[in-house]
């Protein structure tokens, strides 16, 4: 290793001796050094396509010449480059036929304008090896400066080994030299560019987009200058969750010296602004960072005429089809490039049933036309709004990248009159999930979050009304705010049974590290009863608080010694919830283990309970990608009757953890129906059933499906066994937008957008007649995802889009028959037989309108299945089905 280092040294030193102690490449007056020059772009999905990928290559001869050098100091350069007999082919082999360039000339291309705009001769500065100044015309289109930048950035080297910080086309990027024998290679870490053009990208990095990329430029010296350069710079983008839909961006540029001859003499002067000024008063310093290019669609469709073409995949109708998720994304990039007005229009003339989506996809554009556009249309005043004033504010909450507006928009919505009180509960709890965006992102500090941090902080120990407190809770428990703690170890400890279980479901979504020694003992004292009676779903949940909070060998061993002495159904939900942890394998199940060493809480009287309540975690799906687990837990009363149900799916990739869905219902009084008698600490709870959703991290505002006996009687003889809905809409889950500068001075533009559409329901339906209890959890969802690079001149475009889609659905059915005891239950999870398609699209275009374009695509079917639960639950099915039968 050290005979290396020094190896590696004396190498470094032979370079700089090499050129006399010079610290970049030094021109001799006099002289004209002839280049030729190609820079090219490929652009292909990252393993490659046996089409080969797409793009373009410009080629030219370069003359470059000493214009001026400071009389003290070699190194203080300025340097003439010109452009000549440019020409423009494919960047890689192809037939005539998908050549869009067969036939054409560099004049045809670019027009007559740019290409003398091209060849007009610029000027660089250079001090020390490095690009203190570039010269060339304001005048210039910027996507013509730009590529003479990214020649003048060839020249920008310095010839000892060492990191340095640099401006160049890219931006302001940390760059690494390396010096070896008469060879320099230069490494740009990309990451640390500074530019002035910023993107966005999900916050989720489940369905985010991550991107790999390298810059490494070699160049040859002679006789202290550069004989030649070769830069290649590779960008991989790849959604996470499925990393097949991936695209590649494969940027070359290559200097050779062909010659040398005689050249004009330097030019007379004190400094470089004298020397520029006497060449051409019309040179100006323009910076050598790349400046922003403003694509213009010729020929695109405005915003009505594309609504025009995808309204009818945005009906009702097609909400389970890829059609539907495909078109809210491609609208969506429309309404991103469109006016207030513009999108106003389309509003307006929407059908009443397509309304609702393109309020999704409006929303979901997050610019501020759109915003604008939805405030003017929507009037909270107004309840017969209901509807599209929910989607609005869903949307919201899905958003992925909200800004400080948007939550200021809600705040302002909160404060005015709202026709419905279901709305007001909504715009709180979302204004809650915006917080910890916003606050993801670090803007919990920003004066608008302040002010909405206070409002729910306040909110939830002022407020009086129970549906208040609870509106303040679910905005608490979706912000995830470290003050909201205190409050939700305060409620989980209340007297109302809804306010315990939303403060225990919330002390449960807390990293670890933030649940203290006293919340603990707070939810230890409820789920033991120390000070009072709690109903069963509110000690299952400080259950479910405690073995997920890095349990310690007392706290599991006390909740093992309390099976025995719970209520009959409980003793059987949490001798099954131990055995999944501990056959999950989930982070409690070695303490567990440890705990039921001891044979005074692991013995036979305990762990042979019996019930039908149970709790059971599976394996969805499992790739190199990403990893989707579901659990399900089901909790009865003594009389049978469901008291609660948990469905949770999560979605886990490189490291980040998703609560992709969670939907609970509850249900708690029915025991008259069945003249059964309440459990201990139940006898008094009016009649009650609903339905709380959570979904991508989001909890949604609670659904009812009756409340008090005379409501549920009316809905009893109602009942037409249909689904009541819990959300159904158009969701953007992947959004992923920026700009690549190549280092040729080309840009890349990178989109990756992934849209959802998505139906929940549930029902619930009792029979008194066949003594038969059945809810149902029923989940319909189509997906796409497309990732679009492009490298857009003006006259020249080229591109690669990859994509997938899939339509799936997932039903979770619980069956009860209490016509005897002990009662039977029987639990579905159901997925059919779907399919995946991967497409991938490559496509070349001129200005004059000219185009090839190519299809490649895959399919698959993935086979339906049920999944497993556990084996008592088959045994139970089997039983119910044939009493069905």
């Amino acid at each position: 290793m050290l005979t290396h280092v020094v190896f590696l040294l004396c190498a470094a030193s032979s370079v700089s001796a090499s050129v006399k102690g010079a610290a970049g490449p030094r021109l001799n007056n006099n002289q004209l050094y002839k280049f030729s020059y190609t820079t090219d772009v490929l652009l292909d999905r990252t393993r490659g396509s046996k089409e080969g990928g797409t793009g373009y290559k410009i080629s030219s001869d370069v003359d470059v010449n000493l214009v001026w050098r400071d009389p003290g100091s070699k190194d203080d350069q300025l340097i003439q480059l010109a452009i000549s007999n440019v020409r423009i082919g494919p960047a890689s082999r192809r037939s005539e036929k998908k050549n869009v360039l067969h036939g054409s000339t560099a004049e045809s291309v670019l027009g007559k304008t740019n290409l003398a705009a091209l060849t007009k001769p610029f000027l660089l500065h250079l001090r020390n090896g490095k690009a203190k100044a570039f010269y060339s015309y304001w005048t210039e289109p910027s996507t013509i400066k730009n590529l003479k930048r990214g020649l003048a950035s060839l020249l920008q080297v310095q010839l000892n080994t060492g990191k340095v910080i640099e401006n160049d086309v890219s931006g302001r990027c940390t760059v690494e030299y390396v010096a070896v024998k008469g060879q320099v290679t230069r490494t740009k870490i990309l990451d640390t560019c500074q530019t002035e053009e910023t993107g966005f990208t999900t916050h989720s990095q489940v369905f985010g987009v991550s991107r790999k990329s390298s810059s490494v430029t070699t160049f040859t010296l002679e006789d202290g200058f550069i004989r030649s350069a070769v830069a290649e710079e590779t960008h991989s983008l790849a959604v996470n969750a499925r990393r097949s839909a991936a695209a590649k961006v494969l940027s070359r540029q290559t200097l050779a010296l062909v010659g040398t001859e005689a050249g004009p003499l330097e030019a007379a002067g004190k400094d470089v602004a004298g020397v520029v000024k006497s060449i051409d008063g019309k040179l100006a310093a323009v910076g050598i960072i790349a400046e922003k290019v403003k694509s213009q669609c010729k020929g695109c469709p405005s915003l009505f005429e594309h609504w025009q073409t995808q309204q009818k995949q945005l009906e009702p109708a097609s909400l389970s089809k890829a059609t539907a998720p495909r078109s809210f994304l491609a609208f969506i990039q429309s309404i991103r490039k469109a006016s207030k007005d513009e999108i106003l229009k389309v509003l307006k003339s929407a059908s009443k049933t397509s309304l609702p989506q393109v309020v999704d996809a409006v929303t979901s554009s997050q610019t501020v036309a759109s915003l604008d556009a939805m405030l003017e249309f929507l009037n909270f005043t107004d309840a017969k709004g209901f509807v599209l004033q929910e989607r609005f504010l869903y949307a919201c909450g899905f958003a992925s990248h909200p800004n400080e507006r948007m939550l200021k928009v809600l705040l302002d919505i909160s404060k005015g009159k709202i026709g419905s009180s279901d709305i007001k509960e909504s715009v709180v709890i979302i204004m809650g999930a915006l917080v910890h965006r916003l606050c993801e992102k670090g803007g919990c500090n920003l004066p608008t979050v302040v002010q909405v941090k206070k409002t729910i902080l306040d909110g939830a120990g002022s407020a009086q009304a129970e549906s208040e407190i609870q509106m303040y809770l679910l905005a608490l428990k979706n912000s995830l705010l470290p003050e909201a703690i205190p409050i939700f170890t305060k409620y989980a400890e209340s007297e109302v049974g809804a306010y315990s279980t939303i403060a225990l479901t919330a002390l449960q979504r807390y990293d670890v590290n933030l649940i203290t020694d006293e919340v603990k003992r707070t939810v230890g004292r409820v789920y033991h009863q120390n000070q009072r009676i709690y109903e069963k779903n509110v000690r299952a949940a400080a259950a479910d608080v405690i073995l997920s909070s890095n349990p310690s060998y007392m706290e599991v061993k006390n909740l093992l010694l309390s099976i025995g002495n719970l209520p009959h159904e409980m003793n059987k939900y949490m001798l099954s919830k131990i055995q999944d942890i501990i056959r999950f394998q989930m982070p409690a199940s070695k303490v567990l283990q440890q705990a039921m060493k001891d044979m005074v809480s692991h013995n036979y009287d305990r762990f042979a309970k019996v019930g039908s309540s149970s709790a059971f975690s599976g394996f969805m799906a499992q790739s190199a990608d990403v990893t989707s687990t579901y659990s399900l837990d089901i909790l009865y009363s003594g009389s049978g009757i469901l008291r609660r149900s948990n469905m949770n799916i999560y979605g886990a990739s490189k490291g980040a953890m998703l609560h992709g869905l969670q939907v609970a219902i509850e249900a708690q009084g029915l025991e008259t129906l069945i003249a059964a008698t309440p459990d201990e600490g139940e006898e008094d709870l009016e009649s009650f059933a609903g339905m709380s959703a959570l979904l991508f991290d989001v909890q949604l505002r609670p659904v009812t499906f009756f409340k008090g006996y005379s409501d549920l009687m009316s809905k009893m003889f109602s009942m037409s066994g249909e689904p009541m809905n819990v959300v159904k809409g158009l969701i953007l889950l992947t959004d992923h937008s920026e700009v690549i500068q190549l280092q040729s001075g080309l840009k890349a533009s990178a989109e990756f957008q992934g849209g959802l559409a998505i139906d929940i329901s549930g029902g619930m339906e009792i029979s008194l007649w066949y003594r038969e209890s059945k809810t149902s959890v029923n989940n319909r969802g189509a997906l796409v995802v497309t990732g679009n690079v492009t490298v857009d001149m003006d006259f020249m475009r080229a591109g690669v889009e990859v994509s997938f889609e899939t339509e799936a659905s997932l039903d979770f059915i619980t069956t009860v028959q209490f016509s005897e005891y002990p009662f039977l239950v029987c639990m579905q999870m159901d997925k059919t037989t779907f399919p995946v398609s991967e497409y991938l699209t490559k496509y070349e275009s001129l200005s004059s309108g000219k185009s090839v374009v190519s299809h490649n695509s895959k399919k698959q079917l993935v086979p339906g299945s049920e999944f497993p639960l556990h084996q008592e639950n088959s045994n139970m099915c089997k039983k119910v089905f044939d009493s069905s039968w």
